[in-house]
């Protein structure tokens, strides 16, 4: 038995969006690889705690506002501290959760991989919009999130 819905057109955009969206993040991630760098994820969780105003984030904070599973985020963060990118602390408000801090090697990072990252953005996303379009998007989207 099949379902029907009011709005085909919103199947029909919701698939387009799931393929631009993998589209897209795989041709940023290739021009990464290219310039001998880390993935997108990498540069995601260093710049959401470089912008927290602290440089730190609990980790189901940073979970969150990177939209990546929790696994994701706790072998990366792994990863990440590995390298000498983040270093973990304790919550002091949480015993269950840590909180990750950048280090001055992952801003450093981060500063390396934001060439790379902007222009790929802008090659394979930003040349395709005028201005108006983008906050047009960036409000549709925003709708959708919240």
């Amino acid at each position: 038995m099949t379902e029907q819905t009011d709005n085909p057109a919103a199947l029909d955009a919701w698939a387009a969006l799931l393929h631009t969206e993998r589209a897209l993040q795989d041709r940023i991630e290739d021009d990464l690889k290219r310039a001998g760098l880390p993935s997108l994820d990498w540069y995601d969780v260093l710049q959401e705690l470089e912008v927290s105003g602290e440089g730190s984030l609990r980790q189901a904070a940073l979970q969150k506002c990177t939209e990546l599973a929790q696994y994701n985020v706790c072998r990366l963060v792994d990863r990440l501290e590995r390298d000498g990118l983040v270093t973990r602390k304790s919550c002091p408000m949480d015993a269950r959760n840590n909180v990750v801090v950048i280090t001055d090697k992952g801003r450093a990072l981060r500063q390396q991989m934001l060439p790379v990252y902007a222009a790929a953005v802008d090659a394979h996303f930003g040349r395709h919009l005028s201005a108006e379009e983008a906050g047009q998007l960036r409000a549709i989207l925003g709708k959708l999130k919240r």
